[in-house]
C-alpha cells in the first residue's frame, strides 16, 4: 500500500467512479492480498469484474451449514466457470454444535436471528479476516435504503479491524442498481443462483429466505417475522451503525 492511501479523500475521489475503477484502485493498493467476498448471488458480478483484471483474485464465501441446494450449486458453478478456487469457510462447529443442542435449528424465528448469524456468519468472517489486509463486498445502496443507504466504495471496515491491524474494504457495487447488475449479468451471459427464477432476490440462508411479491422490495425477502431496520445479519453493520453515528 502506497504511503499516499488516504482513505477518507480517496472514498471522495472514486465516489462516482465506476465499479471497475474502484477494482483497479483495489488491486493497485493491495494486489493479490485484497479478497472478494461472493455470497452465491449477484456477488457474480464482482468477481466478474474482479477475475478480467488479475486471473488470480482471490474469492472466498461463507458457508453457514443453511444454504439452499441451488447456491451450493452456483458456487461450484462460478468456480468451474472461472476456473478459480472458491475458498469456502464454515461455522466453528466447537460453538455450533451447543447452540444447537440448546436452542434447536430454528430459534431465530422466537429471539430474531442475530445470535445464529453471529455463529454461522460472523465468527468465520472475523476468522477469516483475521489474516487479510483489505476485502471487497458486493453491497449496494439500494438492496436495503433503511441500512445501506450510505454504503462507500471504501471504508476502513471498523467491525473486523483490531488495534494491530487495519482492514481495508472495498464496496466497488455500491452505487450500481439491481437493474444494473441483472443488465450486466445478461449481457455477459454470467451464470447466477437459480433461485432467482423462483422469485428469490436477496438469498441467504433457506430458513431465512423466501420469494419476494411484484413491488415489494428485495430486503422482505429476507428475516421477514422481524422488525425491518434489523435486516442486517452483522457482517456490514458494524459499518453501517458507526455511520450513523458519526
Amino acid at each position: 500500500m502506497s504511503p499516499s492511501f488516504n482513505v477518507v479523500e480517496l472514498a471522495t475521489t472514486y465516489a462516482n467512479k465506476s465499479a471497475q475503477d474502484i477494482l483497479k484502485l483495489a488491486f493497485a493498493e493491495f494486489g493479490d492480498d485484497l479478497w472478494i467476498s461472493f455470497s452465491g448471488a449477484e456477488d457474480v458480478v464482482l468477481v466478474d469484474m474482479a477475475w478480467k483484471l488479475n486471473k488470480n483474485v482471490k474469492v472466498f464465501s461463507l458457508d453457514t451449514g443453511r444454504l439452499h441446494p441451488e447456491t451450493y450449486r452456483f458456487i461450484e458453478q462460478v468456480r468451474e466457470h472461472y476456473k478459480i478456487d472458491i475458498e469456502v469457510v464454515s461455522p466453528d462447529y466447537t460453538k455450533l454444535e451447543p447452540f444447537v443442542k440448546e436452542k434447536g435449528l430454528f430459534s431465530f424465528y422466537k429471539d430474531g436471528h442475530g445470535e445464529c448469524c453471529g455463529i454461522r456468519k460472523i465468527e468465520p468472517l472475523r476468522r477469516k479476516l483475521s489474516g487479510v489486509t483489505a476485502w471487497a463486498t458486493g453491497q449496494r445502496r439500494d438492496q436495503s435504503p433503511g441500512t445501506r443507504s450510505a454504503v462507500a466504495v471504501l471504508e476502513i471496515d471498523t467491525a473486523f479491524s483490531t488495534p494491530e491491524r487495519t482492514l481495508y474494504k472495498f464496496n466497488p457495487l455500491a452505487q450500481m442498481t439491481s437493474e444494473e447488475i441483472w443488465g450486466y449479468i445478461r449481457m455477459l451471459e454470467l451464470p447466477y443462483n437459480s433461485l432467482h427464477e423462483r422469485g428469490f432476490i436477496s438469498i441467504g440462508c433457506e430458513p431465512c429466505t423466501r420469494p419476494v411479491l411484484p413491488n415489494q422490495h428485495e430486503r422482505e425477502g429476507r428475516w421477514w417475522w422481524e422488525e425491518a431496520t434489523q435486516k442486517e445479519c452483522g457482517l456490514h453493520a458494524g459499518n453501517i451503525i458507526s455511520k450513523s453515528k458519526a
